[in-house]
Order: structure tokens, then C-alpha cells, then sequence
């Protein structure tokens, strides 16, 4: 699989983005496989997929939402993702926005480093496609959090990215192992856990309940280990409600106990 060049209107894009966009520094290096791998973190809106695409320090593909890359569906999937829980005074502005933006996620979305996900038939040639990108040596990041909260970090992750793992076994007889990745945008850093490798003999079930579950604590932990600071969550709510990564009660038991 060949790096993408991008349009030109792509590489303006994304040189403005490397003048405004706070420079990231990605740690926790060593925990990187020597092969292949998929890293798996908290989308914290757009921040995500932008320190991906600028900072990342592995050539890699994003998995990114498929709606995004067809300009008949970007706005009803933009509203509905990015703004329906912004106050109702607010949303005849964002259903607005949510057609405006249409030409630049049609093109950012088609010119990175991308894959598109689909929650159809589709979703074949997203596995297919991410298969091949891993064979040919480069990485995959995946941001599964879905509108169901987990804890004051993230949100629960949808599972059945976990047969990528699967489909990899079966093409390469190789083990593929998953990185946990926590994205700070207010530290301007990104944090890389320990992997945990997938087991092709353990049904996939159990192992999309343990892989999850593994990412989901691990993700948390490295948070919760570093100093105070505003976590952006997956949901766009206003920033007034944004979380810490020590959640209130916490910090009171610790004031106690201390």
C-alpha cells in the first residue's frame, strides 16, 4: 500500500494545521512492536485523528468514519456525531455547519492517510483494506469509542475491531498486538501502554471482551498517572462540562486522607 501524495487543497490543509496546530509529542516508545501493529486510543474529538495524521511517529492508516469521505453523507453524520448535543437554541447553526463542511471532509477524508469504516456490507472492504495496509508494514489507529460512557476518561469502545486481528491471522499466521494510546491535547502529548496480544485460539468473543477491556483500563491508568488536566471527551458537550482525568471524588478522598 502506497503513501498517499494528497490534492494540493489536501497539503495546504494540512501544512496550516502543522502552523496552528499545538506540535504533539508522542511517548512511551518502547512499548511499539517491532512488527505491525494497531493502536487503539481515545478519539477526544477531532484531536485525535489531527495528531495522527501531523505527529504520529510510525507510518500508519486511521480508520475514520466512512460517512465522512461521500459528500451525500457527511452532514447528516456530522450533525448527528459532532452536534446534536449542543443546545437546541444552537442547532439550526449546526445543521448548517454540518453542509458547509461537506467539501473539506470530502477532502481531507480522501486525501490522508485513511481508511473508511462502514456499519454495512461495507465494512468487508474496510477489514480488506486494513488487512493489506498491515501486510505491506504499516500500522493502524483506531478510535472505537462509542456514546456510552465508561468512566470520567472514555467511553466504552465498540468491539469488533477486534477482527482485524482475525482476519490478519488467517492472511499471515501472524499475532497481531494491540497498543493502548491516550491522547492529552491540553498537555500537548500523547501516551503509548503496553500492547496486549491477540490469542486466534480463544473464540473471538472472549477476545473482544478481554482485548477491550485490557485498553479500555490501560488507557484510564496512563491518565489517571499523569498531572491534573481537562480530558477532551468523545462526546462535543461544552467545554464547562469537560472531565479531569482525577474525577472529584478522588481528589476529595486523597485531601482526606492526606
Amino acid at each position: 500500500m502506497k503513501k498517499k501524495k494528497g490534492s494540493a487543497a489536501f497539503r495546504f490543509i494540512k501544512g496550516a494545521l502543522r502552523v496552528f496546530y499545538p506540535k504533539t509529542v508522542v511517548l512511551g516508545m518502547e512499548n511499539i512492536p517491532d512488527e505491525p501493529c494497531v493502536f487503539v486510543g481515545n478519539h477526544t474529538q477531532m484531536h485525535g485523528p489531527i495528531v495522527c495524521e501531523l505527529y504520529f511517529p510510525v507510518e500508519r492508516v486511521t480508520w475514520c468514519a466512512g460517512e465522512l469521505m461521500h459528500k451525500k453523507e457527511v452532514h447528516e453524520y456530522a450533525y448527528r456525531d459532532f452536534w446534536s448535543q449542543k443546545p437546541k437554541f444552537s442547532r439550526p447553526f449546526y445543521k448548517i455547519l454540518s453542509y458547509l463542511i461537506t467539501p473539506l471532509s470530502v477532502c481531507v477524508f480522501n486525501n490522508a492517510e485513511t481508511i473508511g469504516v462502514y456499519h454495512d456490507t461495507r465494512i468487508l472492504s474496510t477489514f480488506r483494506k486494513t488487512v493489506e495496509a498491515l501486510a505491506s508494514g504499516k500500522s493502524v489507529v483506531i478510535f472505537p469509542e462509542h456514546d456510552v460512557k465508561y468512566n470520567n476518561i472514555i467511553y466504552e469502545f465498540q468491539d469488533k475491531f477486534i477482527d482485524v486481528a482475525r482476519f490478519y491471522y488467517k492472511k499471515t499466521g501472524k499475532i497481531i498486538s494491540f497498543v493502548p494510546l491516550y491522547i492529552a491535547p491540553k498537555l500537548k502529548k500523547a501516551y503509548l501502554g503496553r500492547p496486549v496480544k491477540f490469542s486466534p485460539e480463544t473464540p473471538i468473543d472472549e477476545e473482544r471482551e478481554r482485548i477491550c477491556e485490557y485498553l479500555m483500563s490501560e488507557i484510564t491508568s496512563i491518565a489517571e498517572s499523569l498531572p491534573l488536566h481537562t480530558v477532551v471527551p468523545y462526546r462535543n458537550i461544552p467545554k464547562r462540562l469537560y472531565p479531569k482525568n482525577i474525577s472529584n471524588e478522588v481528589r476529595i478522598n486523597e485531601k482526606t486522607c492526606g
